[in-house]
């Protein structure tokens, strides 16, 4: 250890306000000491030595006091306020000094410093570790309103709140000065020091005002701005999902700062979780769940900065008389009143934080790949908010139009309508939302959050390649797609046919990525035109590959390589990029899945005479998904199970058949994928082409040449299941590529995810995993639900294709619910989810109230406590502190004989 710094480490005791060789001294190990090591001399110290706690003096008063001249002291001061000990402002027409206290204080001051801060990543450390160090001192030992900062409510959250105060409002402080600056956020600033940033947006975001602003203008630190730049600085905050605090010692009704904070960063917010401390913070209010309005879409959820709130279950189970959403948290020991160690604190809250309570929630949004809020859009739908509607969707989904579709409806086998009669025709809502809106004069773009100046490269316009792209464009960056076929769309263009899904639909939802700046380079093949170290040089900072499994997969049978036989997949592609592919004749499919379907009625569109399909499975095994079958049947194509290709028979190079034996058996009995068949049971069926539909692979070319990404045996590729990197640092992946062939929706929702861990990759400092939501939504336990009260209502169907009509045309035959129809449909929905408030852990930020729709939550005030001057502080700690004591002598004993008789012996 580097010699002590003996007046340094004077200084970091006068701050702290205590005495060396006393019991509460300051020692080197400290952080105290450790965040003035670096960037103070002895000398700025024994200047600094002479300054007051908030009392100002010029460089005339302090000179004699440590023996230096006026000029020599002059400098000494100023270099010091540079560094972040000490105050400057000009009073009088002369620079006075003074001291302030730790936090908030000198920690945020000397952090904010940006050169030295980058210089000194120990600075941001020694921020956290002070945080740290006191943080457990505090728990239970501030009442309500005291803690040195205070959550302030976002203004428009107490808008209706007749109860509410001056000192209350964000506008108050901004109306009461005259003099502003932004600063980065100093705690998000020094959690990337130590490499724990957490996403959340750092760059002038903080508002300083008064001397503050003086201060931080003239070392710096911040840039002035107007009043009217504040507010916008307020509005920017509210819009990316950041909660208000201030300092909190300056007297009743003021204050020198508004900090901008999140949940996973904050260090004031740290007190509330990791050591279960919330009232060390909160404001007056408390978030109250209007339970009848509320639709559990879950965006509250994700918002809420300290983790009180979650989804529940609004439906009544059987032996219940009440929803379990409708009962509130009850928390049986607080720091009020309790002896408060390290057995109640949660020290992993920025990674163990839940979204939904351990009983479940509404069955939709948690089997959905994407957790869609479909409650949500259903309510929005009901009350002809349609454009709403489509917006709440595409906080997930950005692709709607598509997934109405083709989606595989995981929703709506879960939901719990279809236990009374039939499942509520989600898909079809969908459909119908995002219908209306691409039919609409003017379609919805969404607003882009910030101006990142990064370059990333999506390769593949699939479905996980355009939902990264949606995303990373929508946070701001310059997002450029590469695919190597001659349109985008990834397997949605190439390997579904248009009579379930039209090119003017997709070339639609990819109009809109267009439209946020997202450039797109067609017929360019990543690894042979150009080489990832290509883009590396030409300043791509990350690279998300989601080039799908595009490849069709043979069988290896004998006869494979003859004239007339092609994987379904090039078949597909050939017939959507419009090549020819004129069949005749009697046409066989090999394959169960749905692929295998589209294949089969894709074969019937251009000149098909007969299509069978032979499939390993029998037809409750089969993978595709029953609507299909359904349709395939309804088109004269012949289905035909348990028989399994043996080999391909030719003549003259071309096929003229397939030999097919039995299958007995698809699995083994362990479940595993191992057909058995019988030999002696085959049968030659006649053939002109054979269309190979059995699985995708993947085509990786030299892509990952030079790289150090690594394969699994099926070639898929290998990377985190949370983050979705790779072991190429800037490389990172989803969809197809990393699952193997699964469905659109699937695909939709890595990419939002491996936008998430791209952003926080080209930004230093951040980690990939701390402040992220794990987004495990489960469903409630259905088979215990009171179902027997509900009315039977039939569900509304679109009228039925003729598959005489549709089997002669590309076109989308299938039509849309009428606005009639959507209105008595979604009065199906009964609403099983609904949000759980934990009342004592709300800080009542009023977040959550900015992104709910549906006035289903407001802050209400249950508090009437205000921040003092510094002075008053201890005796007003001192007197809460004694009357906790009391409560708890008083409680301990009770709690104890309540353990021994609920035998509970801890």
């Amino acid at each position: 250890m580097a010699e002590v710094k003996e007046k340094v480490l004077d200084l970091a005791n006068k701050i702290s306000r205590v005495k060396r060789g006393t019991k509460s001294e300051i020692k080197p190990e400290y952080p105290e000491y450790k965040i003035l090591e670096p960037i103070v001399s002895d000398e700025m110290a024994e200047v600094a030595l002479c300054l007051k706690l908030r009392e100002p003096m010029s460089a005339a008063e302090v000179a004699p006091l440590c023996g230096k001249t006026v000029e020599e002291t002059e400098k000494l001061l100023w270099e010091g306020a540079v560094a972040g000990i000490s105050f400057v402002n000009k009073i009088d027409g002369v620079d006075q000094y003074w001291i302030e206290i730790w936090v908030p204080g000198h920690m945020e001051m000397i952090v904010n410093n940006k050169e030295n801060a980058a210089r000194y990543p120990e600075l941001g450390a020694a921020f956290d570790a002070y945080g740290k160090r006191k943080g457990p001192m505090g728990a239970g030992m501030f009442p309500v309103g005291l803690g040195p900062m205070r959550v302030i409510p976002i203004e428009r959250a107490i808008d209706g709140e007749t109860k509410r105060a001056s000192y209350e409002e964000v506008s108050k402080y901004l109306n009461d000065n005259s003099i502003f600056s932004v600063s980065d956020c100093a705690c998000r600033t020094s959690r990337e020091a130590v490499g724990e940033g957490c996403g959340h947006l750092k760059e002038d975001i903080c508002i300083q005002m008064g001397h503050a602003a003086e201060y931080y203008i003239r070392t710096g630190r911040g840039k002035e701005i107007t009043r009217e730049e504040a507010f916008a600085v307020i509005k920017r905050a509210e819009d990316n999902g950041l909660m208000h605090s201030i300092p909190n010692l300056d007297g009743s009704g003021k204050t020198h700062a508004i900090c901008n904070c999140c949940g996973c960063g904050c260090f004031s917010n740290r007190l509330a979780q990791a050591w279960v401390n919330p009232d060390m913070v909160r404001s007056n209010y408390v978030s109250e769940i209007d339970t009848e309005k509320c639709v559990a879409c879950g965006e509250c959820v994700e918002i809420c900065p300290t983790n009180a709130l979650k989804l529940g279950q609004k439906i009544c189970n059987k032996d219940e008389s009440k929803a379990p959403a409708l009962n509130p948290v009850q928390r049986k020991e607080l720091p009020r009143d309790t002896e408060w160690g390290p057995d109640k604190w949660n020290l992993d809250y920025r990674t163990n934080r839940k979204v939904v309570v351990e009983s479940g929630t509404s069955p939709c949004k948690a089997e959905c790949p994407a957790h869609i809020g479909i409650q949500g859009y259903i309510k929005l739908a009901a009350q002809g908010k349609y454009t709403e509607a489509l917006e709440l969707i595409k906080h997930e989904n950005p692709f709607p139009a598509v997934c109405g579709r083709i989606c595989p409806r995981n929703c709506e086998s879960a939901c719990t309508r279809g236990d009374i009669d039939d499942p509520i025709a989600i898909d079809d809502i969908k459909k119908f939302i995002a219908e209306k809106e691409l039919h609409s004069g003017s379609r919805f773009v969404p607003r882009i959050k910030h101006e990142y100046d990064k370059k990333v490269a999506v390769i593949g316009a699939g479905p996980a390649g355009l939902s990264c792209a949606f995303y990373l464009a929508v946070d701001g960056y310059k997002v450029t797609v590469f695919e190597k076929q001659k349109a985008p769309g990834g397997m949605l263009t190439l390997g579904i046919p248009s009579f379930r899904l039209e090119k003017e639909v997709i070339n639609a939802e990819i109009d809109i990525l267009k439209d946020l700046g997202v450039e797109f380079k067609t017929g360019i093949e990543v690894g042979k035109d150009i080489s990832l170290d290509d883009l590396r040089s030409q300043d791509f900072r990350a690279f998300y590959i989601a080039i799908g499994a595009q490849g069709g997969r043979g069988l290896g049978l004998e006869g494979e390589e003859a004239e007339g036989v092609i994987t379904g997949v090039e078949f597909l592609r050939k017939v959507n990029l419009g090549e020819e592919t004129k069949l005749s004749g009697k046409v066989i499919v090999i394959g169960g899945g749905n692929v295998a379907i589209d294949v089969a009625r894709t074969a019937t569109r251009v000149g098909a005479a007969a299509v069978d399909m032979f499939c390993l499975e029998s037809r409750e095994q089969m993978p595709a998904l029953e609507e299909e079958i359904e349709e395939a049947l309804a088109e004269d194509i012949v289905l035909i199970n348990s028989w399994g290709p043996k080999r391909i028979i030719t003549e003259k190079g071309k096929v003229s058949g397939v030999e097919f034996r039995k299958c007995i058996s698809v699995f083994d009995k362990d479940g595993r994928f191992n057909p058995s068949y019988d030999d002696n049971d085959t049968k030659i069926v006649p053939a002109d082409n054979v269309l190979i539909s059995v699985g995708q692979g993947m085509e990786w070319g030299e892509l990952l040449s030079g790289t150090k990404v690594e394969l699994n045996p099926n070639k898929t590729i290998k990377a985190d299941m949370i983050t979705f990197q790779t072991a190429e640092p800037d490389i990172f992946t989803g969809g197809d590529v990393l699952t193997g062939p699964k469905f659109a929706i699937d695909a939709i929702a890595l990419g939002k995810e491996g936008a998430i861990s791209i952003h926080r990759f080209v930004n230093r400092g951040q980690s990939m995993t701390i402040g992220r939501i794990k987004r495990d939504y489960k469903a409630f336990d259905k088979e215990n639900l009171d179902l027997d009260s509900y009315d039977r209502l039939p569900r509304q169907s679109i009228d039925h294709v003729d598959a005489r009509k549709s089997k002669e045309t590309f076109k989308d035959l299938r039509g849309v619910l009428t606005e009639e129809q959507i209105q008595k449909e979604t009065e199906r929905c009964l609403g099983c989810g609904a949000t759980v408030a934990d009342e004592f852990m709300c800080i009542g930020c009023g977040s959550c109230t900015t992104v709910c729709k549906f006035d289903a939550i407001k802050l209400v005030r249950k508090y009437d406590a205000e921040g003092v001057d510094l002075p008053e502080l201890k005796p007003k700690i001192v007197k809460h502190v004694l009357k906790r004591k009391v409560k708890i002598a008083v409680t301990k004993p009770v709690r104890q004989l309540q353990a021994v008789f609920s035998g509970d012996k801890s």
